[in-house]
Formats: structure tokens, sequence, C-alpha cells
């Protein structure tokens, strides 16, 4: 069993009457690591300068964990077959509406890996699936929530 832990710190400014609902929702989360990250609600939810845009929401989080347990996993897959990664890059998008149950949710991420590969073993489009099957499979934030993930690779 593995624990993680995220620190996740706001505080109210003293001129914001809080009640009003006129108060700042951006705050930080700090990680074991040392890795600071601005973070707010996300703009589309609460409007600026109640909300920060430059921050990362945890709607853009959620959308991003997926994405990079996935490229991990990915990664260890095909160096375990013997194909050389040179560059993954995703352009994840999460989709938030209301689910079957009325409740707002994440209800589908889509990945679209774009990766480079180089050497002289270089995997068949069957194969780059199935290293994208296996990576979703492994992936423990896809298995932890509901959201629909697809992949859909696009060319280098």
């Amino acid at each position: 069993m593995s624990h993680y832990f995220a620190t996740i710190r706001w505080s109210r400014k003293p001129d914001e009457a809080f009640l009003d609902g006129r108060y700042s929702r951006a705050h930080r989360w700090s990680f074991d690591g040392g890795a600071q990250v601005l973070a707010s609600s996300s703009p589309s939810v609460v409007r600026a300068p109640f909300s920060d845009p430059a921050g990362v929401d945890p709607e853009e989080a959620l959308v991003a964990a997926l994405s990079s347990c996935h490229m991990l996993f990915f990664l260890d897959f095909a160096k375990r077959d013997g194909f050389v990664v040179d560059s993954y890059e995703d352009r994840a998008e999460g989709v938030m509406e209301k689910g079957v149950d009325g409740r707002i949710r994440m209800t589908k991420a889509t990945l679209r890996p774009r990766i480079r590969f180089s050497g002289d073993k270089r995997p068949s489009e069957a194969e780059t699936a199935a290293l994208h099957h296996q990576a979703h499979d492994a992936c423990y934030i896809a298995n932890s929530v509901t959201t629909e993930v697809t992949v859909e690779p696009e060319a280098p």
C-alpha cells in the first residue's frame, strides 16, 4: 500500500468579507518533493477576479493526472518492448457536464498523444495501439475514476 500527500493552503485576505462570496479562490498546492503549484477555481465556475486564471484548477489537474499516468505507463511498456521513445506530447481534454444522476462531473477525458520513436525497432500502428491499451488498463488514475477515458493518438 502506498500513501500520497498534498498540502492545500488558502487564507482569506483581511479586506475580504467572505460571506458575500467576494473572496479569492486562489490557493497553493504543496507536495512532498517541494513542488508548489498555484491553484484556483476554474474561471468558468467562479469569475475573475475571484478565481485566478493563472492557477491550475481541480478539473485541469484531473485531466493532467489522467494524461500523466497514461504516459508514464506507456513509456514503461514501450521500453519493455524495446521501442525507443524520443518525445511524448498529449493535448488532453476533459468534458464537464451533467451525469445521468443530474450531478456535474468530468464525464469524458480524451487523450491525444503525439509520440516520436527512434532506433531500429519502431512499433507498428497495431503495436502502438496495444501499448496504449496496456497503459490505460494499468493507469491507477483511470482505474480510480468513473470518467470515460479515450485515447486518440495523433501522427507526429
